[in-house]
């Protein structure tokens, strides 16, 4: 077990020191003893996961379709995931990957820790402290929304969760148990409520790849909001957004000046100098491609058919979809079939520039204001505050969208109640929504869909889509477009679907741990 629950004695240490035009430098390998502030502070520098669960989650999420016979996959992995299907094939963002560099990311932070704990828990040390159980918290966090259920109020003691690592481990053959669902909740709530007063942004020569402040804070926000406890979701999210939020949302302003492509776009997203980024991850990976402008892996895409339908391209309450309407283009390659919505730079990192070889990497935002700003929102409709809901909803669609209208609490009403629910063959933003707190009535159902409607358009290609998936009971389907936009229905995920709990790696069971039911 000890080998792919990643734990460490001597752990290595990598360091992003990272500026604004060099995303990927790292120092080469240095083992080390904890032995001093400054070494425990780099190290932490090495607490981020680099292969990411985004892909993952993306492709099996309802933003993509299978675009026809004529298209080719990136790999084996791709189809599994695309199918839900239990994988069994490897790859950098395979959910084997996934699962053994996010717990080497904990152990990184447990290690941390205990070697502030031997230091006697100095106060000099609290920043450091507050990282690294903040490190523990988020990675433990996506590992259980990606291998388990959804946090449900009503089952959570007893759904199967994940292993909370809370030690470095220091055994050769250790025995593991799943905690429940709840458990690991209380848990990453306990390391979170810790860690926000001992953040300090002062220790990080670039906050934006650590846990700084207002990161820490909008990550809380995001945790409780899927915990539902919705007061402090929006206590949380005022520690970030401030009084005036419009000053820290994403500004688009600039973009006509750069060129408009996919690639400088992408670059200029992922920038530590914008205020609306606050937590930045580097990830091997190759979205960079198949999420951008490439031939790269495009059966399994963000169909034009989709988009016109459900997303980018489909009517909202700004209107109908014209060209120039969000202020972040989405690049739509016609005679492809699909759109790519530039947030995910395609880097290269030469280990032989002489052979011309090296990894595919990219920069994540990981956390960002915007999607904070949505979160408040969420929480202001689930506590009857449509008022509340409508500043935050109306200030997201006029940073977003290139519109005069005003969004207000009755237009917001009379739009979403005139929508027609989605079918499989007659595809429509609204989708029949199955929360397990109950929509209490047609008011809150109309201000839902119009929260989720914007989150599905602010969260593309982000891997956000298949966790909003699981906290809203949405029934989505495999659809083939023929080319033609003729669709067939492969395959359907319904409410209580065991694939919506990605099963463990394989390695993992075989070595002795529960797997999720099928």
């Amino acid at each position: 077990m000890k080998k792919y629950l990643i734990s460490i004695v001597s752990v290595i240490l990598m360091i992003l020191n990272v500026s604004c035009d060099k995303f990927l430098d790292e120092m080469p390998d240095n083992r080390l003893e904890l032995n001093t502030d400054e070494k425990i502070t780099l190290l932490l520098g090495s607490g981020y996961a680099t292969h990411l669960f985004v892909w993952t989650t993306e492709m099996m999420s309802d933003n993509v379709d299978d675009r026809g016979s004529l298209q080719t996959s990136y790999s084996l992995l791709q189809d599994e995931m695309y199918a839900w299907k239990d994988i069994k094939e490897a790859g950098n963002e395979s959910p084997k990957r996934v699962w053994e560099t996010y717990y080497l990311a904990i152990a990184t932070a447990n290690q941390a820790l205990d070697a502030i704990e031997k230091a006697g828990n100095p106060e000099r040390l609290n920043p450091q402290r507050g990282e690294a159980l903040m490190i523990r918290a988020f990675h433990h966090f996506y590992l259980v929304n990606v291998f388990a259920k959804h946090y449900s109020i009503a089952n959570g003691e007893t759904d199967l969760g994940i292993v909370y690592m809370e030690k470095p481990e220091v055994t050769v053959k250790p025995a593991y148990k799943r905690e429940s669902v709840a458990e690991v909740y209380r848990k990453i709530e306990r390391d979170i409520e810790e860690a926000l007063p001992l953040i300090d942004d002062n220790i990080y020569s670039v906050p934006k790849y650590h846990f700084n402040r207002k990161a820490a804070y909008a990550f809380a926000a995001r945790f409780y909001l899927f915990y539902k406890k919705y007061d402090k979701v929006i206590a949380y999210a005022n520690e970030v957004l401030g009084e005036n939020p419009k000053r820290i949302l994403r500004d688009f302003s600039h973009l006509p000046t750069l060129v408009q492509e996919y690639g400088p776009i992408a670059l200029d997203y992922i920038k530590p100098e914008h205020n609306a980024n606050l937590l930045l991850m580097t990830g091997m990976s190759n979205m960079g491609r198949i999420f951008g402008n490439y031939s790269t892996g495009k059966k399994y895409m963000h169909s034009s058919y989709l988009a016109g339908t459900e997303t980018v391209r489909a009517a909202g309450p700004w209107g109908a979809y014209a060209s120039g309407l969000y202020k972040l283009p989405s690049f739509s390659y016609t005679t492809a079939g699909y759109i790519a919505v530039p947030k995910l730079p395609s880097l290269f990192e030469y280990t032989d520039p002489v052979a011309g070889i090296g990894y595919r990497r990219t920069v994540y935002a990981a956390l960002h204001t915007d999607e904070t700003l949505l979160c408040r929102a969420e929480a202001y409709i689930m506590l009857e505050d449509y008022d509340k809901a409508t500043e935050d909803l109306y200030l997201w669609m006029s940073q977003h969208v290139n519109t005069t209208r005003v969004l207000t609490r009755e237009f917001i009403n009379n739009f979403y109640s005139a929508q027609v629910y989605y079918k499989p063959d007659e595809p429509t933003p609204k989708k029949r929504l199955n929360p397990e707190v109950p929509v209490v009535s047609e008011e809150q159902e109309n201000f839902l869909q119009c929260l989720v409607q914007f989150r599905r358009i602010e969260t593309m290609f982000e891997g956000l889509r298949w966790f909003d998936i699981k906290r809203f009971g949405i029934v989505i389907y495999r659809r083939y477009l023929d080319g033609n936009n003729g669709v067939t229905i492969q395959d359907e995920l319904t409410l209580d679907d065991p694939r919506r709990a990605i099963q463990l790696p394989a390695s993992v069971i075989s070595a002795g741990m529960e797997p999720n039911p099928r």
